[in-house]
């Protein structure tokens, strides 16, 4: 097959959808299609890979940096007239969403789109206009493209009531995860991790990967997790480094008099992340706006027992009692979740056993992508 993405999030972006859009693509290729990447160009970045092509954009940075593609270019039309597709997979509703719906139309061949983002508890990003506002149009504007799409994938299975219940009316609609490339996870160094920040070896490590931005709940988390720390003597909580909110966070845990037990990272990557993940002994999560939370699955296949707040994505990837626990959004029975893994170092290596069995069954990028592969084939194959 001859496959074009379309996403407004690539390459050097950090963030979720960049790295499903990788996922798939090395895959996809592996087993011999041709995958070509339309993105927004990135200030000073050059891609290795001669199929990934890139829109003009604008650097704007609100809480977090982010090139804001414009859907028009010259010479990509010229690209995209000769180039023969099969399918087009559009990451977005909106900006290259728009030309991969063109293109589609223009090509006569099928669209399908991905639902990454739960549009409500990411309102806050879109400046001068009222939060309510800002959801409504999101969603409706995601609603309107899914319902024109000729396949229409979610995540996880949780996502699927949600765009129904929005108004999704699209017979075609599927279920897939993006998977963890185990290349990428091959041979950690856990311990050159722990020794960066000082972790002692008897010391247990709570982890936590994302950005700390409103949507990810990372408040609650930290006010969670300072109670664990203030009582435990023996543990540190290390976080990515990233986000609006760090500034705030960092005079929190200041004023409860615990600069020296949580650590803010230096940034983590695509590349070493790999690391972190072996370093910790514990992942902690606390958001509600993920449609999978990649982490989650790169936590598993890592070994990591989760305790998680009971949302929308993770309640689908955390098994309870199995990988970890999934608590309600209460401080109290959150830490008193983490603190049972703590004191229980036989019940952490269960959930590590389970959390990797789990993640090589059913969250790599191998069997994810074969999954998608074949969605496509449906789709093309009722299209004609």
């Amino acid at each position: 097959m001859r496959i074009a993405i379309f996403t407004n999030n690539y390459l050097p972006n950090p963030y979720g959808v960049a790295g499903s859009v990788e996922s798939f693509r090395k895959v996809f290729e592996k087993l011999d299609h041709e995958v070509y990447v339309f993105a927004p160009r990135w200030k000073d970045y050059a891609d290795k890979n001669p199929r990934v092509f890139r829109y003009p954009s604008i650097d704007i940075e609100i809480k977090i940096k982010f090139p804001l593609a414009i859907p028009h270019s010259l010479k990509i039309h010229k690209i995209l007239k000769r180039l023969k597709l099969d399918i087009i997979h559009s990451q977005h509703p909106n900006l290259l969403g728009s030309a991969a719906a063109h293109w589609a139309c223009r090509k006569n061949i099928p669209l399908v789109f991905t639902w990454h983002t739960l549009y409500d508890q990411y309102a806050h990003f879109v400046p001068f206009v009222p939060r309510r506002l800002a959801a409504w149009w999101a969603i409706r504007n995601a609603r309107n493209y899914a319902n024109r799409a000729d396949a229409v994938i979610t995540p996880t299975p949780s996502v699927i009531e949600i765009i129904k219940h929005w108004g999704v009316k699209n017979k075609n609609i599927f279920s897939v995860p993006t998977g963890v490339d185990e290349e990428q996870f091959a041979n950690p160094d856990g311990e050159s991790a722990r020794k960066k920040y000082g972790v002692k070896n008897d010391e247990i490590l709570l982890l936590m990967i994302t950005r700390l931005t409103a949507e990810k709940n990372v408040e609650f988390l930290f006010e969670a997790i300072s109670d664990i720390l203030a009582r435990n003597e023996k543990v540190k909580f290390l976080t990515s480094g990233e986000g609006h909110l760090r500034n705030k966070l960092e005079k929190m845990i200041k004023k409860k008099n615990l600069k020296d037990k949580i650590i803010f990272a230096e940034e983590i990557t695509n590349e070493n992340k790999k690391n972190y993940y072996a370093a910790g002994d514990i992942f902690v999560f606390a958001s509600k706006s993920e449609t999978q939370g990649m982490v989650l699955t790169e936590a598993m296949y890592c070994g990591l027992p989760i305790v998680a707040v009971r949302a929308t994505g993770d309640k689908d990837i955390v098994e309870d009692g199995k990988t970890g626990f999934l608590v309600s959004e209460n401080k109290k029975e959150f830490a008193d979740a983490v603190q049972r893994l703590i004191d229980n170092a036989d019940l952490r290596r269960e959930f590590e056993q389970e959390a990797k069995r789990i993640a090589g069954e059913k969250y790599t990028s191998k069997v994810c992508g074969e999954k998608m592969l074949k969605i496509y084939e449906k789709t093309i194959a009722n299209y004609k």
